[in-house]
């Protein structure tokens, strides 16, 4: 199996990208959309997570109050490793058993931290969605409505841009219209569907 990894830092565009990816036929598996199902109520990671952190980072539900846990952990460098020991090996797993049972032509892995955890050496290729940090922050404020600070502690966590575009095998510019980028994944998908058959 053919497998892309694909990341960016936040407000990127990952998801507009991966979305695309998915329109033409790549089997695309998106890391976030795996941690919500691990932490769901009832789930094993979600009581080990509260074992960690404690049953105030509970909404009323019973379910994670994701807010209130991502306030915790971008404030204590810490307590983020904690979470990271509790589900990255979780969500790798996941990850590549729905990989193994895929019958698309490539996969698309979703990974916003696929550098800062070494998941690299996991793909082929490494796509990372690029677009300057001033857009960025424009764009993470205005989607999010997190204030400066907030936001700096976001990409304090994450490598800088430098570092992603060194690790990056392909390189898709974000700071455009969304038919722009929608025609650079076309470009993109044309390649690695060759590559796939290579």
């Amino acid at each position: 199996m053919f497998k892309i990894g694909l990341t960016g830092g936040i407000g990127s565009g990952k998801s507009a990208a991966s979305d695309h990816f998915a329109k033409l036929g790549a089997e695309v598996i998106d890391t976030d959309l795996l941690s919500r199902e691990l932490v769901v109520p009832g789930k094993p990671t979600l009581n080990e997570i509260i074992d960690a952190f404690g049953d105030d980072i509970l909404a009323e539900s019973g379910a994670l109050d994701r807010k209130r846990l991502r306030n915790r952990i971008f404030a204590d460098p810490e307590a983020r490793k904690r979470l990271e020991r509790i589900l990255h090996p979780r969500i790798r797993e996941a990850m590549l058993e729905r990989a193994r049972r895929s019958r698309a032509p490539y996969v698309v892995f979703v990974i916003p931290l696929l550098i800062e955890t070494g998941q690299q050496t996991l793909v082929d290729r490494v796509l990372v969605i690029d677009l300057p940090e001033s857009l960025q922050r424009q764009r993470v404020a205005a989607r999010d409505g997190l204030d400066e600070r907030q936001i700096e502690q976001i990409l304090a966590a994450q490598v800088t841009r430098e570092q992603r575009l060194q690790t990056a095998d392909d390189v898709v510019c974000n700071g455009g219209t969304l038919t722009d980028l929608q025609r650079e994944i076309e470009s993109l998908h044309h390649k690695y569907l060759r590559q796939s058959r290579d």
